[in-house]
């Protein structure tokens, strides 16, 4: 397959570089942690292109450092940030101290949520159960075509969405960087993109945080829900209140895994109390 990769005098990064992020995406979720989920295999795709754009040892930690932030959303169009994200780390590299890296984070914060709602809908929930179907429909009979026509039908669209959106990510991010810098854009932007991924993130802390009290309090003879009260007063104020308590530990330098000895422990306590 030939792909073009923009046209630039001063363009750093050459087709060999993103088929080697392409095939290291495929790493995205070897290191999945819950305390920031696939941003491990992320760093791990972008090495190529961080070592290929910064020589100094200083600029590429720095670097390196950017990519280990949170990042969530499905595999398959994973690339496609990875290609834009490439874009802007080469625009900061020709331009330090001129490019605001902390866009790059924000684009990326603010990409996964909508690129994850997309994914899963056509890989989780059409791809997969198309596939799925035709295959279960010949293993029910005997026939080992099911299994190898399940997996042949799901990864054809799976390799090319993921192939080519390196490319398409990469060609795109370069010529919406320059439109966006032409145009003075590109601050606005980058502060709609934060206040989106700040949105983003608050909207997983209330569906992925689970944290309620099944305790129950007798005041004059009534019997009062805590959980329901909590709930009248503000949706999700537990899970928000916990999540709160948690980042103002990590600001205090509290290790990680503290942190999650403790939770387990007040888990463990709280059921045993009957208040968790």
């Amino acid at each position: 397959m030939h792909h073009q990769v923009s046209a630039d005098q001063d363009q750093i990064v050459d087709k060999r570089t993103l088929r080697r992020v392409f095939w290291r995406s495929f790493h995205l979720q070897g290191s999945f942690n819950y305390e920031r989920m696939q941003a491990l295999g992320y760093l791990y795709a972008m090495i190529p292109i961080l070592l290929k754009l910064y020589p100094k040892k200083s600029d590429l930690a720095a670097a390196l450092k950017r990519h280990l932030e949170f990042f969530n959303t499905t595999p398959a169009v994973s690339s496609f940030v990875m290609g834009i994200s490439t874009a802007m780390e080469e625009k900061n590299a020709r331009e330090k101290g001129v490019f605001d890296s902390s866009s790059i984070n924000a684009i990326k914060v603010a990409l996964m949520g909508p690129l994850a709602g997309i994914g899963d809908s056509f890989f989780w929930g059409t791809f997969r159960v198309i596939a799925a179907g035709i295959g279960i429909s010949l293993a029910s009979q005997g026939n080992i075509l099911g299994a190898i026509l399940f997996l042949v039908l799901y990864n054809i669209p799976h390799f090319f969405l993921r192939y080519k959106g390196t490319f398409w990510g990469y060609n795109q991010g370069t010529t919406l960087l320059s439109s966006l810098y032409e145009k003075g854009n590109m601050e606005k932007v980058s502060y709609c993109a934060g206040i989106l991924g700040l949105i983003v993130i608050g909207a997983m802390t209330g569906t992925l945080v689970q944290f309620t009290t099944p305790l129950e309090i007798s005041i004059q003879g009534a019997t009062v829900n805590l959980q329901e009260t909590l709930d009248q007063i503000m949706p999700n104020i537990l899970p928000l209140g916990l999540t709160l308590l948690l980042f103002l530990m990590l600001k205090k330098g509290v290790k990680v895994n503290y942190i999650m000895i403790g939770i387990i422990a007040v888990g463990i306590l709280g059921k045993w109390a009957g208040i968790l």
